[in-house]
């Protein structure tokens, strides 16, 4: 059987990833002006495959892709896109993952804020589905953090711009988690990376404790977000029973929160039903 032009490729001798890509396949789209760092392409082989290759042209960006794939190695979920393999490429990785269609929530560029209350936005698109579809995406959401809290990881800077919604499909995928890390962890520089809109207070504040409690706040603000029907946070859709959850995981004493996803998740699940 011939070796796969992807992944039994250890390092690529072409002058770039995307050099390489052009050589066994079609790059039919790519993501050059991310604020991550990073440059992504999606492959289409010979055969018909589709893949999804991204590269770290920066050193932080470079540091946060290590990270992830240690994280892709510990955490796995139907839910998450992994990370399947890596090639070396220049003074860095490239990492391949398989193609997930859909769009992501929110797309941030390098140029600067991506514009989540225009009609035509990808969020806008999703707040317009029926009740029954937004819940489903946010239990993916938190189905997916039980296992980060199982596998003793925290999340750090998830926000909408992680969500990729597949709406011929009625499915939701989490990507690029690639700060994701062990927890708990106390905070050694002056906050986490991440939308402020999704950041849990002590993410803000050097030699806090980040854990469980921090992934806690930012889900309930995922639930606020998502399950709104617009952008200033005044057309709840989930009930008066959830917005009592999402109130008490997002307060700003950690303490006062659920004490894991678990807990939040529980209490979630009982609110639907009452």
């Amino acid at each position: 059987m011939p070796p796969h032009p992807l992944l039994d490729v250890a390092h690529t001798s072409s002058v770039s990833i995307e050099a390489h890509l052009d050589r066994v396949g079609r790059v039919f789209t790519a993501f050059r002006e991310q604020d991550s760092g990073c440059v992504s392409y999606g492959v289409r082989l010979a055969g018909g495959e589709r893949w999804f290759v991204k590269e770290a042209v920066t050193r932080d960006a470079r540091r946060s892709l290590d990270r992830a794939w240690a994280f892709h190695r510990a955490v796995q979920h139907p839910a998450i896109v992994p990370q399947v393999h890596r090639i070396a490429v220049r003074d860095g990785w490239a990492v391949v993952m398989p193609w997930r269609d859909g769009e992501v929530l929110y797309h941030p560029t390098a140029r600067g804020a991506a514009d989540r209350t225009a009609p035509d936005s990808a969020m806008a698109r999703f707040r317009a589905l029926p009740l029954p579809l937004v819940l489903r995406a946010f239990e993916r959401i938190l189905s997916a953090h039980l296992a980060v809290e199982d596998a003793g990881h925290v999340a750090v800077d998830f926000y909408d711009g992680s969500l990729l919604y597949d709406v011929a499909g009625s499915t939701l995928h989490l990507v690029d988690l690639d700060e994701y890390r062990p927890g708990p962890f106390v905070l050694e520089e002056e906050r986490l990376p991440g939308s402020t809109r999704f950041m849990a207070p002590e993410e803000f504040v050097r030699g806090a404790v980040i854990d469980v409690r921090t992934t806690v706040f930012t889900l309930g603000c995922a639930a606020r977000l998502l399950l709104d029907a617009g952008d200033g946070e005044r057309a709840w859709r989930g009930g008066p029973g959830r917005l009592a959850v999402v109130e008490r995981a997002t307060r700003a004493e950690p303490g006062q929160r659920f004490a894991s996803v678990r807990r939040f998740a529980r209490a979630w699940h009982a609110a639907g039903r009452s």
